[in-house]
């Protein structure tokens, strides 16, 4: 794995594309980089049943030398390092009724992350996979069956896409969905900081860290989803699976041993005249084989384990649970701002998504039509990321997450700051550089800070 892979993938797809260029205009004059409107190699057709889309995004980051007294098994490393990620998807639809669809997504993952993925709660980079053994071999990201019931004759426009493939939907509906789906796609989205493609990269500005959502290594997992929309608001619900153990590749498919129940009201409003606004209140309950850190750390201090484990337990069904709040509002044309809140309960282990307890993010992006690129954009955002005092004893009695773990730690919280500026090159064409500024890495006050920079090249087609 690692360039050799990412090189393969990359020009892969790149020949991919190339009878489409031929046929769209790829002589185009290359000075009307970056000015034009279109944002793909090639268009969509917004007629016809079938969808054939796809993505590639690849991602350098590095960061210098930093100042660790001590490190452990789980620690970010203090010697400087660099690493490049892939991340390719291919996107298929079609439909077989007038309100049915089929969706399936293969997407293949190649490189690594700094550190392999471990070392920080709020990690940089959201393509990486944490477990870099399983390879780029391509996988089936998304396969599901997608049916939309109208509850209404009245009908809006809709943007056709890999989600959707329908141009017009009834203003009062239900959607269901049903099969392999991240819920990340549907639950906690932000148009401002949900995209790593385009926006920022932090795992914890991109999706709300308190929310440990079920989903197994690469994010994904299976279930249902049935979400009932109206003029200005919406609620979904999910039941979906958990995975066997904490950042797992495998799914438990007894709903009597793991499962998990999401919910999310959306109200679409805005606090100005003729601006797009919106909050989202969202809880969720995991239900799955989980570790309870005091437990662990008693039975360290009682001589019962070597250094406390959090898996050191007979099977059980544990119970985690929490909330969040995520709010954007459009200023003016150019110019959107975000915030989110999160919360979970923190005496279970963190299991699906990263070691956060509780959250809050802040950010805005900005257009750059002011300076002639429409297409280009900028970003900047704050997250601070806290855990449970049981969570914080755990790790510094020398206890290992599947992310953390210095061996001690002098707990403070982890506070991150990232900026971006994302340049449309042409067409489908996007280049990004990114700068994280991370303080406290793994909540720990005795080592860093740490700068990461990062470069992006994305490709739509």
């Amino acid at each position: 794995m690692g360039c050799k892979n990412t090189s393969v993938m990359f020009g892969f797809l790149l020949i991919l594309s190339a009878p489409v260029l031929a046929q769209t205009g790829a002589t185009a004059d290359p000075a009307a980089a970056g000015t034009g409107t279109e944002t793909t190699v090639w268009n969509h057709s917004l007629i016809g049943p079938y969808w054939i889309s796809g993505q590639a995004n690849i991602i350098l980051q590095a960061h210098p030398a930093f100042h660790a007294p001590y490190s452990g098994p789980n620690s970010l490393r203090p010697r400087g390092e660099y690493k490049t990620s892939l991340l390719g998807t291919l996107y298929t639809g079609i439909e077989v009724g007038k309100h049915t669809e089929l969706l399936l997504d293969v997407e293949s993952t190649g490189g690594r992350g700094i550190s392999q993925a471990l070392g920080l709660a709020g990690f940089t980079n959201l393509d990486v996979v944490r477990n870099p053994n399983l390879g780029s071999i391509p996988y089936v990201a998304r396969a599901m069956l997608f049916e939309t019931v109208p509850l209404s004759s009245e009908m809006v426009e809709a943007e056709r896409g890999p989600f959707s493939l329908a141009t017009q939907v009834p203003v009062r509906r239900l959607n269901v969905r049903i099969g392999k789906f991240s819920l990340a796609d549907y639950f906690d989205q932000n148009s401002v900081g949900s995209d790593s493609h385009l926006q920022f990269m932090n795992w914890t500005v991109d999706n709300n860290g308190a929310y440990d959502y079920a989903a197994d290594t690469r994010g994904y997992t299976y279930g249902t989803v049935v979400e009932y929309q109206d003029r200005n608001w919406g609620v979904r619900f999910a039941e979906t699976l958990m995975p066997r153990i904490a950042n797992g590749i495998r799914i438990v498919f007894n709903l009597r041993e793991a499962r998990a129940e999401n919910t999310e009201f959306e109200y679409r409003s805005s606090l100005l005249a003729r601006r797009h606004g919106a909050i989202r209140l969202l809880s969720y309950v995991n239900h799955a084989n989980m570790g309870v850190y005091r437990t662990a750390n008693e039975n360290f201090l009682l001589g019962k384990t070597s250094v406390p484990d959090i898996a050191a337990h007979p099977k059980q069904t544990t119970i985690k649970y929490g909330f969040g709040v995520n709010a954007e509002q459009e200023l003016t044309s150019e110019m959107r701002v975000f915030a989110r809140w999160g919360w979970n309960e923190g005496q279970h282990e963190s299991f699906a998504y990263t070691e956060v307890d509780e959250t809050f993010s802040a950010g805005a992006d900005y257009k750059g039509e002011q300076w002639g690129r429409k297409n280009d954009k900028i970003g900047l955002a704050f997250v601070s990321n806290g855990i449970s005092k049981d969570h914080q004893a755990y790790l510094a009695l020398g206890g290992q997450g599947f992310l953390l773990g210095d061996g001690r730690l002098t707990y403070w919280r982890e506070n991150i700051l990232e900026s971006y500026y994302n340049t449309h090159l042409w067409r489908g064409f996007f280049s990004g550089t990114d700068l994280q500024y991370v303080v406290n890495p793994g909540y720990n006050r005795d080592r860093g800070p740490v700068v990461v920079p990062g470069w992006r090249l994305h490709v739509d087609f």
